[in-house]
Protein backbone atom coordinates (compact mmCIF):
# COMPACT_ATOMS: atom_id res chain seq x y z
CA UNK A 1 0.00 0.00 0.00
CA UNK A 2 2.96 2.37 1.21
CA UNK A 3 4.48 1.63 -2.13
CA UNK A 4 1.25 2.43 -4.47
CA UNK A 5 0.78 5.58 -2.04
CA UNK A 6 4.88 7.30 -3.14
CA UNK A 7 3.66 5.83 -6.25
CA UNK A 8 1.00 8.36 -6.72
CA UNK A 9 2.37 10.87 -4.48
CA UNK A 10 5.19 10.88 -7.76
CA UNK A 11 2.87 10.54 -10.51
CA UNK A 12 0.99 13.68 -9.49
CA UNK A 13 4.40 15.78 -8.74
CA UNK A 14 5.26 14.72 -12.30
CA UNK A 15 1.74 16.32 -13.55
CA UNK A 16 1.75 19.22 -11.20
CA UNK A 17 5.47 20.46 -12.51
CA UNK A 18 4.72 19.55 -15.98
CA UNK A 19 1.49 21.57 -16.09
CA UNK A 20 3.41 24.77 -14.38
CA UNK A 21 3.91 28.04 -16.49
CA UNK A 22 1.52 26.04 -18.95
CA UNK A 23 -1.74 28.52 -19.90
CA UNK A 24 -3.84 25.55 -18.66
CA UNK A 25 -2.45 25.68 -15.22
CA UNK A 26 -2.96 29.53 -15.19
CA UNK A 27 -6.87 28.60 -15.90
CA UNK A 28 -6.70 25.69 -13.40
CA UNK A 29 -5.46 27.72 -11.03
CA UNK A 30 -7.85 30.83 -11.76
CA UNK A 31 -10.64 28.71 -11.52
CA UNK A 32 -9.22 27.26 -8.02
CA UNK A 33 -9.27 31.03 -6.78
CA UNK A 34 -13.09 31.51 -8.16
CA UNK A 35 -14.38 28.12 -6.23
CA UNK A 36 -12.72 29.39 -3.16
CA UNK A 37 -14.64 33.05 -3.44
CA UNK A 38 -17.93 30.61 -3.00
CA UNK A 39 -18.98 31.30 0.72
CA UNK A 40 -19.40 27.52 1.29
CA UNK A 41 -15.57 26.62 0.86
CA UNK A 42 -13.58 27.43 3.70
CA UNK A 43 -9.66 27.71 3.36
CA UNK A 44 -9.32 26.84 7.33
CA UNK A 45 -10.75 23.47 6.63
CA UNK A 46 -10.15 22.67 2.94
CA UNK A 47 -7.74 19.82 3.86
CA UNK A 48 -10.05 17.93 5.56
CA UNK A 49 -12.81 19.12 3.51
CA UNK A 50 -10.96 16.91 0.66
CA UNK A 51 -10.03 14.02 2.70
CA UNK A 52 -13.62 13.04 3.91
CA UNK A 53 -15.12 13.83 0.41
CA UNK A 54 -12.00 11.34 -0.84
CA UNK A 55 -13.72 8.80 2.10
CA UNK A 56 -17.02 8.91 1.67
CA UNK A 57 -16.59 9.14 -2.26
CA UNK A 58 -15.30 5.69 -2.63
CA UNK A 59 -13.90 7.19 -5.75
CA UNK A 60 -17.39 7.42 -7.36
CA UNK A 61 -19.07 10.40 -8.80
CA UNK A 62 -19.61 12.87 -5.97
CA UNK A 63 -22.78 14.68 -6.76
CA UNK A 64 -23.10 18.01 -4.53
CA UNK A 65 -25.16 17.72 -0.63
CA UNK A 66 -28.97 19.07 -1.77
CA UNK A 67 -29.02 22.46 0.07
CA UNK A 68 -31.74 25.17 -0.64
CA UNK A 69 -30.13 27.44 -3.15
CA UNK A 70 -29.36 30.80 -2.53
CA UNK A 71 -29.90 33.96 -4.55
CA UNK A 72 -26.64 35.20 -6.60
CA UNK A 73 -26.81 38.30 -5.22
CA UNK A 74 -26.38 36.36 -1.26
CA UNK A 75 -23.73 34.76 -2.58
CA UNK A 76 -22.21 37.76 -3.97
CA UNK A 77 -22.92 39.50 -0.78
CA UNK A 78 -24.13 37.79 2.40
CA UNK A 79 -25.28 41.28 4.24
CA UNK A 80 -28.27 42.75 3.48
CA UNK A 81 -27.04 46.70 4.37
CA UNK A 82 -23.94 46.03 2.11
CA UNK A 83 -26.23 45.07 -0.71
CA UNK A 84 -27.94 48.16 -0.29
CA UNK A 85 -25.30 50.56 -0.05
CA UNK A 86 -23.67 48.96 -3.24
CA UNK A 87 -26.91 49.33 -4.92
CA UNK A 88 -27.51 52.85 -3.82
CA UNK A 89 -23.63 53.48 -5.01
CA UNK A 90 -24.39 51.93 -8.45
CA UNK A 91 -27.29 54.07 -8.89
CA UNK A 92 -25.63 57.20 -8.18
CA UNK A 93 -22.70 56.84 -10.50
CA UNK A 94 -25.09 55.48 -13.79
CA UNK A 95 -26.99 58.56 -13.12
CA UNK A 96 -24.47 60.73 -13.05
CA UNK A 97 -23.07 59.21 -16.54
CA UNK A 98 -26.63 58.86 -18.07
CA UNK A 99 -26.74 62.77 -16.93
CA UNK A 100 -23.67 63.55 -18.75
CA UNK A 101 -24.88 61.82 -21.60
CA UNK A 102 -27.96 63.26 -22.00
CA UNK A 103 -26.57 67.11 -21.13
CA UNK A 104 -23.73 66.68 -24.14
CA UNK A 105 -25.16 64.89 -25.99
CA UNK A 106 -22.65 62.26 -26.47
CA UNK A 107 -24.12 58.68 -26.62
CA UNK A 108 -22.70 56.06 -24.48
CA UNK A 109 -21.59 54.19 -27.15
CA UNK A 110 -21.08 54.60 -30.98
CA UNK A 111 -19.69 52.87 -33.73
CA UNK A 112 -16.84 55.49 -35.01
CA UNK A 113 -17.12 56.07 -38.69
CA UNK A 114 -14.10 54.94 -41.05
CA UNK A 115 -12.71 58.30 -41.26
CA UNK A 116 -12.31 58.48 -37.49
CA UNK A 117 -11.28 54.45 -37.07
CA UNK A 118 -8.32 54.82 -40.05
CA UNK A 119 -7.47 57.92 -37.85
CA UNK A 120 -6.58 56.18 -34.27
CA UNK A 121 -5.35 53.70 -36.07
CA UNK A 122 -2.26 55.55 -37.48
CA UNK A 123 -2.29 57.34 -33.88
CA UNK A 124 -2.43 54.35 -31.60
CA UNK A 125 1.00 54.64 -30.22
CA UNK A 126 1.24 58.49 -30.22
CA UNK A 127 -2.75 59.41 -28.49
CA UNK A 128 -0.76 61.17 -25.99
CA UNK A 129 -0.33 64.36 -28.62
CA UNK A 130 -3.96 64.10 -29.00
CA UNK A 131 -5.62 66.99 -27.39
CA UNK A 132 -9.53 66.81 -27.36
CA UNK A 133 -11.32 69.28 -25.95
CA UNK A 134 -12.52 67.87 -22.87
CA UNK A 135 -13.66 70.95 -20.87
CA UNK A 136 -17.66 69.74 -21.12
CA UNK A 137 -16.35 66.12 -19.38
CA UNK A 138 -16.94 66.29 -15.34
CA UNK A 139 -15.53 63.29 -13.43
CA UNK A 140 -17.57 60.84 -12.42
CA UNK A 141 -16.58 60.77 -9.23
CA UNK A 142 -14.31 61.28 -6.59
CA UNK A 143 -13.02 59.14 -3.28
CA UNK A 144 -14.72 61.85 -1.34
CA UNK A 145 -17.94 61.25 -2.95
CA UNK A 146 -17.37 57.81 -2.69
CA UNK A 147 -16.86 58.37 0.87
CA UNK A 148 -19.74 60.15 1.98
CA UNK A 149 -22.15 58.23 0.00
CA UNK A 150 -21.51 54.79 1.52
CA UNK A 151 -20.89 56.27 4.84
CA UNK A 152 -25.17 56.72 5.78
CA UNK A 153 -25.96 53.54 4.22
CA UNK A 154 -22.94 51.28 6.63
CA UNK A 155 -25.17 50.83 9.77
CA UNK A 156 -26.20 47.69 10.38
CA UNK A 157 -29.44 47.28 11.63
CA UNK A 158 -29.44 44.34 13.52
CA UNK A 159 -26.68 45.57 15.72
CA UNK A 160 -27.22 46.59 18.95
CA UNK A 161 -24.50 49.49 19.85
CA UNK A 162 -24.89 48.62 23.85
CA UNK A 163 -22.97 45.04 22.64
CA UNK A 164 -19.98 46.90 21.23
CA UNK A 165 -17.16 46.15 23.97
CA UNK A 166 -14.76 48.62 22.41
CA UNK A 167 -16.66 51.95 23.13
CA UNK A 168 -13.95 53.81 20.82
CA UNK A 169 -15.50 52.68 17.75
CA UNK A 170 -17.96 55.17 17.78
CA UNK A 171 -15.37 57.86 17.50
CA UNK A 172 -15.25 56.81 13.46
CA UNK A 173 -17.20 57.01 10.10
CA UNK A 174 -17.16 53.17 9.62
CA UNK A 175 -20.04 51.71 12.02
CA UNK A 176 -20.28 47.94 11.16
CA UNK A 177 -19.16 44.87 12.99
CA UNK A 178 -16.91 43.34 10.53
CA UNK A 179 -14.08 40.87 11.69
CA UNK A 180 -10.56 43.08 11.07
CA UNK A 181 -7.26 42.13 12.30
CA UNK A 182 -5.78 44.31 15.43
CA UNK A 183 -1.85 44.11 15.63
CA UNK A 184 -1.69 40.94 17.59
CA UNK A 185 -3.17 39.03 14.83
CA UNK A 186 -1.42 41.11 12.26
CA UNK A 187 1.71 40.06 13.48
CA UNK A 188 1.02 36.56 12.75
CA UNK A 189 -0.45 36.84 9.49
CA UNK A 190 2.78 39.22 8.42
CA UNK A 191 5.40 37.00 10.37
CA UNK A 192 7.74 37.63 7.84
CA UNK A 193 7.32 41.23 8.14
CA UNK A 194 9.21 41.28 11.40
CA UNK A 195 12.10 43.34 12.61
CA UNK A 196 14.64 40.44 12.55
CA UNK A 197 14.20 39.43 9.02
CA UNK A 198 15.68 40.80 6.35
CA UNK A 199 13.20 43.05 3.97
CA UNK A 200 13.82 45.14 0.41
CA UNK A 201 12.84 48.26 1.32
CA UNK A 202 14.87 48.49 4.64
CA UNK A 203 18.36 49.94 4.15
CA UNK A 204 19.61 48.36 8.01
CA UNK A 205 19.62 44.98 9.08
CA UNK A 206 20.16 43.68 12.20
CA UNK A 207 22.15 40.55 11.60
CA UNK A 208 23.18 41.24 7.78
CA UNK A 209 24.82 43.76 5.77
CA UNK A 210 21.92 45.18 3.40
CA UNK A 211 24.21 44.53 0.18
CA UNK A 212 25.03 40.82 0.96
CA UNK A 213 21.68 40.34 2.50
CA UNK A 214 20.57 41.49 -1.10
CA UNK A 215 22.90 39.69 -3.25
CA UNK A 216 21.63 36.46 -1.75
CA UNK A 217 18.43 37.27 -1.98
CA UNK A 218 18.24 38.25 -5.57
CA UNK A 219 20.14 34.54 -6.02
CA UNK A 220 17.22 32.81 -4.62
CA UNK A 221 14.91 34.93 -6.87
CA UNK A 222 16.48 33.60 -9.93
CA UNK A 223 15.95 30.44 -8.68
CA UNK A 224 12.35 30.90 -8.39
CA UNK A 225 11.49 32.17 -11.45
CA UNK A 226 13.91 29.91 -13.40
CA UNK A 227 11.86 27.18 -11.51
CA UNK A 228 8.53 28.82 -12.91
CA UNK A 229 6.70 28.15 -9.65
CA UNK A 230 3.80 30.30 -8.81
CA UNK A 231 3.43 29.45 -4.72
CA UNK A 232 7.34 29.99 -4.23
CA UNK A 233 7.12 33.57 -6.15
CA UNK A 234 4.18 34.38 -3.63
CA UNK A 235 5.99 33.35 -0.88
CA UNK A 236 9.70 35.24 -1.88
CA UNK A 237 7.58 38.47 -2.63
CA UNK A 238 6.53 38.97 0.91
CA UNK A 239 10.30 40.25 1.83
CA UNK A 240 9.59 42.40 -1.59
CA UNK A 241 11.19 41.65 -4.74
CA UNK A 242 14.28 43.42 -6.46
CA UNK A 243 13.77 45.36 -9.47
CA UNK A 244 15.23 43.83 -11.81
CA UNK A 245 12.99 40.42 -11.30
CA UNK A 246 10.05 41.83 -9.90
CA UNK A 247 8.19 41.68 -13.49
CA UNK A 248 8.60 38.01 -13.92
CA UNK A 249 7.76 37.38 -10.35
CA UNK A 250 4.30 39.24 -10.59
CA UNK A 251 3.87 37.73 -13.78
CA UNK A 252 4.52 34.64 -12.11
CA UNK A 253 1.91 34.92 -9.20
CA UNK A 254 -0.37 36.45 -11.40
CA UNK A 255 -0.05 33.39 -13.55
CA UNK A 256 0.29 36.30 -16.95
CA UNK A 257 2.21 34.09 -19.03
CA UNK A 258 1.94 36.57 -22.24
CA UNK A 259 1.12 33.43 -24.70
CA UNK A 260 0.45 34.07 -28.38
CA UNK A 261 -2.96 33.83 -27.50
CA UNK A 262 -2.82 36.05 -25.20
CA UNK A 263 -0.95 38.67 -27.88
CA UNK A 264 -3.91 37.80 -30.03
CA UNK A 265 -6.64 38.68 -27.36
CA UNK A 266 -5.22 42.11 -27.30
CA UNK A 267 -5.28 42.83 -30.63
CA UNK A 268 -9.00 42.29 -30.76
CA UNK A 269 -9.15 44.62 -27.42
CA UNK A 270 -7.18 47.18 -29.57
CA UNK A 271 -9.92 46.09 -32.50
CA UNK A 272 -12.68 46.96 -30.44
CA UNK A 273 -11.46 50.35 -29.34
CA UNK A 274 -10.81 51.10 -33.01
CA UNK A 275 -14.41 50.28 -33.84
CA UNK A 276 -16.37 51.38 -31.28
CA UNK A 277 -16.19 54.97 -29.36
CA UNK A 278 -17.14 54.77 -25.45
CA UNK A 279 -18.53 57.51 -23.45
CA UNK A 280 -16.25 56.56 -20.88
CA UNK A 281 -12.96 57.09 -23.65
CA UNK A 282 -13.56 60.99 -23.06
CA UNK A 283 -13.41 60.58 -19.06
CA UNK A 284 -10.27 58.08 -19.80
CA UNK A 285 -8.88 60.78 -21.49
CA UNK A 286 -9.38 63.40 -19.04
CA UNK A 287 -8.15 61.69 -16.18
CA UNK A 288 -5.01 60.32 -17.73
CA UNK A 289 -4.24 64.44 -18.60
CA UNK A 290 -5.20 65.30 -14.85
CA UNK A 291 -3.06 62.96 -13.29
CA UNK A 292 -0.34 60.98 -15.25
CA UNK A 293 0.34 63.49 -17.61
CA UNK A 294 1.28 66.33 -14.61
CA UNK A 295 3.16 63.10 -12.88
CA UNK A 296 7.11 63.46 -12.96
CA UNK A 297 7.01 59.78 -12.63
CA UNK A 298 4.31 58.78 -15.24
CA UNK A 299 3.89 61.13 -18.10
CA UNK A 300 6.54 59.13 -20.30
CA UNK A 301 3.94 56.33 -20.34
CA UNK A 302 0.84 58.52 -21.19
CA UNK A 303 0.73 56.18 -24.06
CA UNK A 304 0.38 53.05 -22.85
CA UNK A 305 -2.00 54.49 -20.21
CA UNK A 306 -4.05 55.42 -22.88
CA UNK A 307 -3.75 51.88 -25.00
CA UNK A 308 -4.44 50.12 -21.52
CA UNK A 309 -7.28 51.84 -20.00
CA UNK A 310 -9.41 51.91 -23.32
CA UNK A 311 -8.91 48.64 -23.90
CA UNK A 312 -9.47 47.60 -20.46
CA UNK A 313 -13.13 48.93 -20.83
CA UNK A 314 -13.68 46.84 -23.58
CA UNK A 315 -12.68 43.53 -21.98
CA UNK A 316 -15.38 41.63 -21.46
CA UNK A 317 -13.68 38.72 -19.59
CA UNK A 318 -13.28 41.56 -17.11
CA UNK A 319 -17.09 40.82 -15.74
CA UNK A 320 -16.00 37.41 -14.43
CA UNK A 321 -14.49 38.88 -11.24
CA UNK A 322 -18.52 40.23 -10.77
CA UNK A 323 -19.50 36.49 -10.12
CA UNK A 324 -17.90 37.43 -6.60
CA UNK A 325 -17.70 40.76 -6.36
CA UNK A 326 -20.90 42.70 -4.58
CA UNK A 327 -21.08 45.12 -7.58
CA UNK A 328 -23.44 44.66 -10.97
CA UNK A 329 -21.52 45.23 -13.81
CA UNK A 330 -22.67 48.52 -15.83
CA UNK A 331 -24.17 47.96 -19.26
CA UNK A 332 -23.98 50.72 -22.24
CA UNK A 333 -25.27 49.74 -26.24
CA UNK A 334 -23.87 50.24 -29.26
CA UNK A 335 -25.86 53.22 -30.63
CA UNK A 336 -29.20 51.76 -32.91
CA UNK A 337 -27.52 48.01 -31.77
CA UNK A 338 -29.05 47.96 -28.39
CA UNK A 339 -28.46 44.24 -27.22
CA UNK A 340 -25.18 44.44 -28.25
CA UNK A 341 -23.19 44.19 -24.09
CA UNK A 342 -20.20 46.58 -23.58
CA UNK A 343 -18.76 46.37 -20.12
CA UNK A 344 -17.65 50.29 -19.26
CA UNK A 345 -15.93 50.62 -16.14
CA UNK A 346 -15.49 54.06 -14.96
CA UNK A 347 -13.02 54.26 -12.77
CA UNK A 348 -10.49 51.48 -13.55
CA UNK A 349 -6.98 52.99 -11.21
CA UNK A 350 -3.58 51.85 -10.54
CA UNK A 351 -2.32 50.92 -13.64
CA UNK A 352 0.85 53.83 -14.10
CA UNK A 353 2.90 52.18 -11.68
CA UNK A 354 3.25 48.76 -13.72
CA UNK A 355 4.09 50.88 -16.81
CA UNK A 356 8.01 50.70 -15.15
CA UNK A 357 8.05 46.54 -14.74
CA UNK A 358 6.70 45.92 -18.70
CA UNK A 359 7.43 47.80 -22.08
CA UNK A 360 4.84 45.39 -23.82
CA UNK A 361 1.70 46.58 -24.45
CA UNK A 362 -0.22 43.20 -24.23
CA UNK A 363 2.18 42.02 -21.18
CA UNK A 364 1.27 44.98 -19.43
CA UNK A 365 -1.75 44.87 -20.02
CA UNK A 366 -2.43 41.28 -18.98
CA UNK A 367 -0.79 42.03 -15.54
CA UNK A 368 -2.82 44.84 -15.00
CA UNK A 369 -6.04 43.14 -15.27
CA UNK A 370 -5.08 40.47 -13.48
CA UNK A 371 -4.37 42.80 -10.67
CA UNK A 372 -7.87 44.47 -10.90
CA UNK A 373 -9.69 41.54 -10.91
CA UNK A 374 -7.59 39.76 -8.37
CA UNK A 375 -7.31 42.84 -5.57
CA UNK A 376 -8.25 46.90 -6.72
CA UNK A 377 -11.75 46.21 -7.50
CA UNK A 378 -12.44 45.82 -4.27
CA UNK A 379 -11.27 49.26 -3.40
CA UNK A 380 -13.68 50.23 -5.62
CA UNK A 381 -16.87 48.09 -4.77
CA UNK A 382 -19.18 48.15 -0.61
CA UNK A 383 -18.63 44.78 0.33
CA UNK A 384 -17.67 42.85 3.51
CA UNK A 385 -14.44 40.70 2.25
CA UNK A 386 -11.72 41.35 4.52
CA UNK A 387 -9.38 43.20 1.82
CA UNK A 388 -12.58 45.24 0.53
CA UNK A 389 -12.61 49.22 1.44
CA UNK A 390 -15.10 49.04 4.06
CA UNK A 391 -13.10 46.08 5.99
CA UNK A 392 -10.11 48.21 5.21
CA UNK A 393 -11.48 51.58 6.64
CA UNK A 394 -12.64 49.59 9.95
CA UNK A 395 -9.20 48.10 10.49
CA UNK A 396 -7.77 51.36 9.87
CA UNK A 397 -9.85 53.53 12.34
CA UNK A 398 -9.62 50.38 14.66
CA UNK A 399 -6.05 50.58 14.71
CA UNK A 400 -5.39 54.11 15.20
CA UNK A 401 -7.95 54.50 17.96
CA UNK A 402 -6.30 51.31 19.48
CA UNK A 403 -2.93 52.65 19.19
CA UNK A 404 -2.53 56.24 19.06
CA UNK A 405 -5.96 57.18 20.99
CA UNK A 406 -5.32 60.62 21.88
CA UNK A 407 -4.13 61.77 18.14
CA UNK A 408 -7.77 60.03 17.00
CA UNK A 409 -9.47 61.91 19.42
CA UNK A 410 -7.83 65.62 18.75
CA UNK A 411 -8.31 65.22 15.17
CA UNK A 412 -12.16 63.74 15.28
CA UNK A 413 -12.62 66.79 17.79
CA UNK A 414 -11.29 69.36 15.13
CA UNK A 415 -13.77 68.12 12.38
CA UNK A 416 -10.62 66.62 10.88
CA UNK A 417 -11.87 62.80 10.78
CA UNK A 418 -8.47 60.63 9.86
CA UNK A 419 -10.18 58.28 7.57
CA UNK A 420 -11.51 61.88 4.90
CA UNK A 421 -7.65 61.99 4.84
CA UNK A 422 -6.60 58.65 4.84
CA UNK A 423 -9.54 57.05 2.34
CA UNK A 424 -8.19 58.87 -1.03
CA UNK A 425 -4.94 57.07 -0.26
CA UNK A 426 -6.42 53.59 0.32
CA UNK A 427 -8.64 53.66 -2.60
CA UNK A 428 -5.90 54.03 -4.95
CA UNK A 429 -3.74 51.54 -3.02
CA UNK A 430 -1.36 54.10 -2.44
CA UNK A 431 -0.82 54.80 -6.48
CA UNK A 432 0.01 58.90 -6.75
CA UNK A 433 0.76 59.42 -3.54
CA UNK A 434 4.31 57.53 -2.71
CA UNK A 435 7.52 57.48 -5.39
CA UNK A 436 7.23 54.53 -7.66
CA UNK A 437 9.71 52.61 -5.89
CA UNK A 438 7.84 52.33 -2.28
CA UNK A 439 4.75 51.72 -4.18
CA UNK A 440 6.10 48.48 -5.80
CA UNK A 441 7.63 47.51 -2.64
CA UNK A 442 4.10 47.79 -0.93
CA UNK A 443 2.64 46.30 -3.85
CA UNK A 444 4.72 43.36 -3.53
CA UNK A 445 3.43 42.27 -0.18
CA UNK A 446 -0.25 42.87 -1.41
CA UNK A 447 0.73 39.98 -3.96
CA UNK A 448 2.62 38.18 -1.45
CA UNK A 449 0.56 38.11 1.16
CA UNK A 450 -3.04 37.65 -1.27
CA UNK A 451 -4.34 40.87 1.15
CA UNK A 452 -4.92 44.59 0.65
CA UNK A 453 -4.69 44.48 4.80
CA UNK A 454 -1.10 46.24 4.19
CA UNK A 455 -2.47 49.57 2.88
CA UNK A 456 -5.00 49.99 5.85
CA UNK A 457 -1.38 49.19 8.41
CA UNK A 458 0.21 51.46 6.40
CA UNK A 459 -2.27 54.29 6.32
CA UNK A 460 -2.17 53.63 10.35
CA UNK A 461 1.86 53.81 10.10
CA UNK A 462 1.32 57.47 8.38
CA UNK A 463 -0.44 59.05 11.04
CA UNK A 464 1.73 57.60 13.75
CA UNK A 465 4.88 58.76 11.57
CA UNK A 466 3.58 62.74 11.80
CA UNK A 467 1.81 62.02 14.91
CA UNK A 468 3.34 65.01 16.86
CA UNK A 469 2.84 67.40 14.29
CA UNK A 470 -0.59 66.42 14.07
CA UNK A 471 -1.60 67.05 17.26
CA UNK A 472 -0.56 70.41 16.88
CA UNK A 473 -3.04 71.03 14.28
CA UNK A 474 -6.35 73.19 14.46
CA UNK A 475 -8.58 72.02 11.23
CA UNK A 476 -8.79 69.88 8.31
CA UNK A 477 -6.88 71.90 6.23
CA UNK A 478 -3.89 72.12 8.21
CA UNK A 479 -4.34 68.33 8.78
CA UNK A 480 -3.98 67.53 5.53
CA UNK A 481 -1.57 69.84 4.74
CA UNK A 482 1.00 67.95 7.36
CA UNK A 483 -0.20 64.80 5.18
CA UNK A 484 0.20 66.16 1.86
CA UNK A 485 3.23 64.83 0.78
CA UNK A 486 3.93 61.10 1.27
CA UNK A 487 6.45 61.32 -1.57
CA UNK A 488 9.50 61.26 0.92
CA UNK A 489 8.12 58.17 2.90
CA UNK A 490 9.56 54.92 2.96
CA UNK A 491 6.76 51.85 3.16
CA UNK A 492 8.43 49.22 4.98
CA UNK A 493 10.30 51.07 7.91
CA UNK A 494 7.16 52.76 8.83
CA UNK A 495 4.73 49.43 8.36
CA UNK A 496 7.26 47.31 10.49
CA UNK A 497 7.98 50.15 13.06
CA UNK A 498 3.98 50.16 13.33
CA UNK A 499 3.33 46.48 13.65
CA UNK A 500 6.39 44.92 15.63
CA UNK A 501 7.37 48.25 17.54
CA UNK A 502 4.48 49.08 18.89
CA UNK A 503 3.63 48.12 22.66
CA UNK A 504 0.20 45.78 23.06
Amino acid sequence: IMNESTELSLTIAQIVQRLKGSHLHSQIERQAKECLHQPEIKLGSLKEDVRNFLKTSGGGCWQPPCHPAAPPEHLKEPLAYMRKAQASWEKRVLKSLNSMSTELGVPLARMRPAVEQKELTNKWNEMGTDEPDLSRFRPVYAPKDFLEVTIPFLRNPNHDSSEEVNVRSHWGLIQVPLNVRDIPKLRQAFSELNLNTGQLGIEDHAHIHPDLFENEYVQIGKKVVEEQDSAAAQQYSRQGCPTGLRADLWALILNSTNQPQDVMYYEQLKAGVIHHDLLVDNLIYKDVKLTASNDDYYFVFEDYLYQVLLCFSRDTAVLEHFKYNSATPPKSYIEGKMGVEECAVVYPPNVAPLCYLYNEPSKLYSVFREMYIRYFFRLHSISSSPSGIVSLCLQFERLLQTHLPQLFYHLRQIEAQPLRIAFKWMVRAFSGYLSTDQLLLLWDRILGYDSLETVAVLAAAVFAFRAENLMEVTSLASAEAVLADLSTLKVMPLIQIFLFATAI
